[in-house]
C-alpha cells in the first residue's frame, strides 16, 4: 500500500518556488499588455465619440432618450 508521501511526484521546493514566481512574472506581463490593449482602445473610441459629437450627434443623450424608453437589459436589447 502507497502512503500519499510516496503518491506525489517529488518536485523540490526551489522547483516549485521558482515554477511559481516564473508563472506571476509571466502573468505581471500579461496583464501590462492588456492594459496597453484597453488604453489604445479606449482612446479610440473617444476619438469616435468626437468625431460624432464634431457631427452633431450626442451620445450620452441617446442613451438617456433610450434608458427612458426601455428598461430591458442591455443584453436583451442586443439580441
Amino acid at each position: 500500500m502507497m502512503t500519499k508521501k510516496e503518491e506525489k511526484p517529488s518536485i523540490n521546493k526551489d522547483e516549485q518556488v521558482g515554477f511559481h514566481k516564473g508563472s506571476l512574472a509571466t502573468l505581471a506581463k500579461e496583464r501590462e499588455e492588456m492594459l496597453r490593449i484597453l488604453q489604445i482602445v479606449e482612446q479610440l473610441m473617444g476619438m469616435h465619440v468626437k468625431a460624432l459629437k464634431d457631427l452633431g450627434i450626442d451620445l450620452a443623450e441617446q442613451a438617456k432618450s433610450a434608458a427612458k424608453k426601455s428598461s430591458k437589459p442591455i443584453e436583451d436589447m442586443i439580441r
